[in-house]
């Protein structure tokens, strides 16, 4: 049996071996809890400072990653009774939660493109709210590829709903929190 490297997103990716469900639900719940922040911390942004909406976004996405790395670990305690982890049940936790990390990359690169004169800033934060918007709905069609299901009519409806409903999170996130 070959060792193959760490990768953040492998197999989720991957035509030869699919993901477990044991992985790809608690990364595919990470993927849409960190793009729901991301985009809850772009809809009010100004950007008119700068880069402070990169510093924003990027602090969005570690600080989530870190409360949800620590809450994991206190509810793997309980799920598995034990008290130290070892290596390597760090490690597949650590990779599940990396989704949360990935969902600033893209907006960021948007809200940088901003920031060195290549878009208009307006512009660029409505271009990362889509993508982020787009990577929510997503989700639908990597569960089917899990589920070894092709695309159907079924699915751009189950994306569009997913894409609604997290928007409607999102709104009432940002009227109660800012």
């Amino acid at each position: 049996m070959s060792v193959r490297p760490w990768s953040p997103h492998g197999p989720l990716f991957s035509r030869g071996r699919p993901l477990d469900r044991e992985h790809a639900a608690p990364r595919i719940s990470a993927y849409i809890y960190g793009n729901i922040l991301i985009l809850a911390a772009l809809i009010p942004l100004h950007l008119n400072d700068d880069f402070v909406g990169i510093l924003i976004v990027l602090g969005t996405a570690a600080s989530t990653f870190i409360a949800h790395v620590f809450a994991e670990a206190v509810a793997r305690r309980v799920h598995d009774g034990t008290v130290h982890p070892t290596k390597t049940t760090v490690l597949h936790h650590l990779r599940d939660s990396v989704p949360i990390l990935s969902s600033a990359s893209v907006p960021c690169l948007i809200l940088a493109a901003a920031w060195v004169g290549w878009l208009e800033p307006r512009t660029a934060q409505l271009a990362a709210e889509i993508v982020i918007l787009l990577r929510i709905g997503g989700t639908v069609f990597v569960i089917d590829r899990l589920n070894n299901e092709r695309p159907n009519r079924a699915t751009l409806i189950g994306a569009t709903a997913v894409t609604v409903l997290a928007t409607a999170i999102v709104v009432v996130k940002v009227f109660l929190t800012h």
